[in-house]
């Protein structure tokens, strides 16, 4: 769509653990001259690049789905979406909605965070939900399109999650033990996460490329 040093990105999830990083990642890159967020309510942060668009997902104003590089966070619980359906619409139906329009529109790379043991064949719901949306996403034959697939995810929230503070207490203990095989089980750092996709962005390999948690490590 654009020049290297003129580039669009595009981001969606911009409020969660990742997005929060990953929107000033974009912010700082010399790679994009705009970031585009789409939110469903105004961000608390002002900059000269940064577009704020309040998208309404459920119907999704197709020309605002713009950009060069599209950047996924998005991602909810079970609990907090209420229900497996409710869960499906944000982990899966939206990240494809945006996939498609942006395609149409244009966009030659997609980036999304999904999971450690993401399987469209998975007996756990939420593994088969991930697994389901790299599948399809797979289809839409994107120049390039990266999988990242962190493991349990460290740093500040904003709300905090009863297996995930016991998660973080069995990391201090065993973390340093897993190594080779076990490595991509190891918790890793949102900022690593946030980082390795600003870099994957910019890399000009074609095809589908999926990065698990020990990769990412190296970020």
């Amino acid at each position: 769509m654009s020049e290297n040093n003129t580039k669009t990105a595009l981001l969606i999830g911009a409020t969660c653990l990742i997005g929060k990083q990953l929107l000033i990642n974009l912010l700082a890159s010399p790679d994009y001259s705009e970031v585009k967020a789409l939110t469903r309510k105004p961000l608390n942060i002002q900059h000269p690049k940064l577009t704020v668009i309040i998208f309404d997902f459920d119907n999704p104003d197709k020309e605002a789905v713009k950009a060069d590089d599209i950047f996924c966070c998005l991602g909810t619980t079970i609990k907090k979406a209420g229900s497996e359906e409710a869960f499906r619409k944000v982990d899966l139906e939206y990240p494809l909605k945006i996939a498609s329009l942006a395609k149409i529109n244009g966009a030659e790379k997609y980036l999304i965070v999904s999971s450690l043991g993401a399987d469209s064949k998975s007996v756990f719901f939420y593994n088969r939900v991930k697994g389901e949306v790299q599948d399809k996403l797979a289809s839409f034959n994107y120049d390039s399109l990266h999988i990242l697939q962190p493991s349990l995810l460290l740093g500040e929230r904003d709300e905090r999650r009863l297996g995930e503070k016991i998660g973080e207490v069995l990391v201090k203990l065993f973390g340093p033990l897993m190594s080779g095989s076990l490595k991509k089980y190891k918790a890793i750092d949102s900022a690593k996460v946030a980082r390795a996709m600003v870099v994957l962005a910019q890399k000009r390999e074609k095809g589908t490329f999926i990065h698990n948690s020990a990769d990412l490590q190296a970020y």
